[in-house]
C-alpha cells in the first residue's frame, strides 16, 4: 500500500511509514498491515530483526489518523473507534512481547499512536530532531497505546507530569524518562540500518551510539516530584496554585488547556499501574476502559472538534472548573465485562461466584461482578438483593459448586459461623475470599479450616467505603498463599482499583487495621485543627489551602475534608451522611487495640482515638453519622469539656 512499505531486506524485516505529507499518522489499515507482517516474521528463520522507520524529516509518526474516528463517532457509531483501538492495542502488545529484536528509528514527532509503534520495541533510537510526547489529554483522550506503562515506570512523578501536560521530550529526555534507549546522530542512521540488514545483529548498533546531551527533564525532577506527588488531579492543582514560581505558573497554564476528565483519569491510571503487578496487558486493559467510553461519555469528540475540525481551540470540557469528582473517574475506568480488551482472542472465563453478605458494601461489589459477566448468586440474612445477582435461599446454596465464594460480614464471630456452614459444601480447589474487616485471629482460623478442606483461602478486607464499592475503586489488602491470591486477583480488579498481596493468611486484616488506625487518628487531628482554626479566626478555606499543600497533607484533609464547602466533595457536604460510619471506625479501632494487646504493642494514639470515637458514638449521638462528623463535635467543645 502507498502509506507503508513492508519488505524483507537481507536479514531484516523492514517496515517504513510512507505518509510524510501527513506526518506519517497511523491509519487503521497501516496498523493491520504491520500486525500481519510481524505475525508472519515471528517464525521466519530468515528474519533476525525487525526495523521500523519512516520517511521524511518531520515525523516518525505524529499519532493516529483520527479523522475517521471523528466522522463515525459524531454519527453515533462508537464501534468503529472501539474496534480500531482494540486492534491497535493488540499490535502494541505484540511489539512489546516480540521474541525478536525490534529496532525503531524515531526522528521528529513521535506522538500518541507513534509511541505505540515506536517505543515498545527492544532498541529505540533517538537523535537530534526527536520530539516524543503523549499529548492526548489535549483532545479529551488519555495517554494510551501502552503509554501509561512507560509513564508509570518513569522516574519519580514524571509519569503524572508527562501524561497530564503532554510535554515534548527531546532525545535526551526520552532516554531519561524511559521512552527510548540509545542516542545516535541521525547522519549515522542509514549506515546503521544497512548493517542491520546485512547481519541481522543488533550488537552492531553499539558502534553508532553517542552520548546524549543533558536532559532538561532531569533538572526539573525535584520540582515535578514536589508538585505531582498528590493522589488526585485536585492535589496536583492545589500544589501548583500555592507556588508562584515560573515552573508552577507555566505548568498550570498548560494544564488549563487540557481536558480535566482526561487528566484526572491519567493520574489515576498511572497510580493504579505503579507497583509490582505492572504489565503491558494491564496498562492496555485500563486504557481501553477509557477509550471504549471516550466518545460516548468522555470529551474526545469535543476535543477533536476544537483542535482539528473547527480549530477554534475553545473546547467545552466537562468539569471545566477542574473539579473532577472521583465518581466520574471511576465511571470511565470501570471494567468492561464481556467488552473488555481481548489481546489473545480468548473469551473471558465466566466464574460461578457465591456472594454472602449483601449490605451497603457487599451489594454493589456483587453487582459489579455480575456486570462484568460472571454468574453471581448472593445471599444475605436480611433478604436483600443486588442488581444482576441471583438470590440464593441460604449461604450454603450460594456456596455450593461455586468457583469462588466471597463474604462481606459484620464481625469475626459471624464469619466463623458462616464458614462452618459453607466450607463443607464448597468444591475442592474453590477459593474462599473473605472481604470482611474482622480480627486477625478469626481470619487465620477460617483460613486454616478452609485450607484443610482443600480450598484456597484469602482474607482481603477493603478500603474505599460505599462509594468505592459502587464505583469499583476499592483497595484490597490480601493475605493468603500465592495461588489463592492469583485466583482472586482478577475479581479484585473488577471490584477495585488496587490489590496488594500483604503476605500469609491474616496479613490482609493486619494491614487493614493498621491503615484504619492511622485514618482514625489523622481524622481526629484534622477535625481538631479546623475547630482550633475557627477559634483563632482563621478562614477554613485558607487553612485548607495551606495544609493541603504543605507538611500537614493527609488523606483526611485532601481527599475527605471534614469541613463543609472546603476541598473535594465529601460526606461533610451532605450533612455528614456516612460514607464511612463512625460506628464502623469505632469497630476498626477496637480491632486495632485488640491486636495491639495480643502482641503487646504500645499504641497510645490508637487507644485514645478509640476512646474518643466510643464517646462520640455511644454518648454523643455520633451513631449513623460519618466518621468525619467529629468536626462539629469539636466545634461545640471547650478545653473544660475534655
Amino acid at each position: 500500500m502507498s502509506d507503508i512499505d513492508i519488505r524483507i531486506t537481507g536479514r531484516a524485516g523492514r517496515i517504513t511509514l510512507t505518509r510524510p505529507h501527513a506526518l506519517n499518522a497511523m491509519t487503521y489499515a497501516m496498523c493491520l498491515a504491520i500486525e500481519d507482517a510481524m505475525d508472519t516474521w515471528r517464525d521466519d528463520p530468515e528474519v533476525a530483526v525487525v526495523v521500523i522507520d519512516a520517511e521524511g524529516d518531520r515525523a516518525f509518526c505524529s499519532g493516529g489518523d483520527i479523522a475517521e474516528l471523528y466522522a463515525t463517532g459524531t454519527k453515533g457509531d462508537y464501534d468503529y473507534g472501539r474496534r480500531f483501538w482494540a486492534d491497535e492495542y493488540r499490535l502494541n502488545a505484540k511489539i512489546f512481547d516480540y521474541p525478536k529484536p525490534v529496532v525503531s528509528f524515531l526522528q521528529g514527532f513521535v506522538m500518541g499512536g507513534g509511541v505505540g509503534i515506536g517505543c515498545h520495541g527492544s532498541h529505540r533510537i533517538v537523535g537530534e530532531s526527536s520530539q516524543i510526547a503523549m499529548p492526548e489529554c489535549g483532545i479529551g483522550l488519555i495517554p494510551d497505546v501502552g503509554g501509561t506503562l512507560m509513564l508509570a515506570l518513569a522516574p519519580g512523578r514524571l509519569g503524572e507530569y508527562l501524561g497530564t501536560t503532554g510535554t515534548r521530550m527531546d532525545g535526551s529526555d526520552a532516554i531519561y524518562a524511559g521512552f527510548a534507549d540509545h542516542y545516535m546522530p541521525e547522519l549515522k542512521w542509514p549506515d546503521a540500518k544497512a548493517l542491520l540488514e546485512d547481519t541481522g545483529d543488533v550488537g552492531t548498533l553499539v558502534g553508532f551510539h553517542a552520548d546524549a546531551p543533558a536532559s532538561a527533564l532531569a533538572a526539573q525532577q525535584d520540582q515535578i516530584n514536589s508538585h505531582f506527588a498528590g493522589e488526585s488531579l485536585g492535589d496536583i492543582l492545589r500544589s501548583l496554585r500555592a507556588d508562584d514560581g515560573a515552573f508552577a505558573t507555566g505548568t498550570l497554564k498548560t494544564l488549563s488547556r487540557m481536558c480535566p476528565l482526561s487528566m484526572a483519569c491519567t493520574v489515576e491510571l498511572v497510580h493504579r499501574l505503579r507497583g509490582p503487578s505492572i504489565s503491558i496487558a494491564k496498562a492496555l486493559d485500563l486504557e481501553y476502559r477509557f477509550t471504549y467510553r471516550a466518545m460516548e461519555h468522555g470529551d474526545f469528540l469535543e476535543g477533536i472538534r476544537a483542535a482539528i475540525i473547527d480549530k477554534d481551540r475553545s473546547p467545552k470540557w466537562q468539569y471545566a472548573d477542574m473539579n473532577v469528582p472521583p465518581v466520574a473517574t471511576a465511571r470511565m475506568l470501570q471494567p468492561l465485562g464481556k467488552a473488555a480488551l481481548n489481546l489473545e482472542d480468548k473469551q473471558m472465563t465466566t466464574l460461578k461466584i457465591g456472594f454472602i453478605g449483601l449490605g451497603n458494601m457487599g451489594a454493589p461489589m456483587a453487582a459489579n461482578l455480575a456486570k462484568a459477566g460472571h454468574d453471581v448468586a448472593g445471599y444475605d440474612s436480611a433478604g436483600v438483593s443486588a442488581e444482576g445477582v441471583a438470590q440464593a435461599a441460604s449461604a450454603e446454596e450460594a456456596a455450593r459448586d461455586a468457583d469462588v465464594v466471597i463474604t462481606m460480614l459484620p464481625n469475626g464471630q459471624i464469619l466463623r459461623s458462616v464458614a462452618e456452614q459453607i466450607i463443607p459444601v464448597m468444591k475442592p480447589g474453590a477459593a474462599f475470599v473473605d472481604c470482611s474487616t474482622v480480627d486477625v485471629e478469626s481470619a487465620r482460623a477460617v483460613a486454616q479450616d478452609a485450607e484443610a478442606a482443600g480450598l484456597l483461602a484469602v482474607d482481603a478486607p477493603v478500603s474505599g467505603g460505599v462509594g468505592g464499592a459502587a464505583g469499583g475503586t476499592l483497595t484490597f489488602m490480601a493475605g493468603g498463599s500465592d495461588a489463592a491470591f492469583a485466583k482472586a486477583e482478577p475479581l479484585f480488579d473488577i471490584m477495585g482499583q488496587k490489590a496488594v498481596h500483604c503476605g500469609a493468611s491474616g496479613a490482609g486484616q493486619a494491614a487493614k487495621i493498621c491503615n484504619n488506625m492511622i485514618l482514625g487518628v489523622t481524622m481526629i487531628a484534622t477535625c481538631e485543627a479546623f475547630a482550633l482554626a475557627d477559634k483563632l479566626g482563621l478562614d477554613r478555606q485558607k487553612m485548607f489551602d495551606v495544609v493541603s499543600t504543605s507538611s500537614g497533607y493527609s488523606w483526611s484533609m485532601n481527599a475527605y475534608c471534614p469541613a463543609p464547602g472546603v476541598g473535594p466533595q465529601s460526606p461533610a457536604d451532605n450533612d455528614y451522611k456516612p460514607g464511612f460510619a463512625a460506628e464502623l471506625m469505632l469497630k476498626d479501632l477496637g480491632l486495632s487495640q485488640q491486636a495491639a494487646e495480643a502482641v503487646d504493642a504500645d499504641t497510645p494514639m490508637g487507644q485514645l482515638a478509640r476512646a474518643l470515637y466510643a464517646q462520640f458514638v455511644e454518648q454523643e449521638g455520633g451513631k449513623g453519622m460519618d466518621f468525619s462528623a467529629m468536626l462539629p463535635r469539636f466545634e461545640k467543645r471547650t478545653r473544660d469539656d475534655g
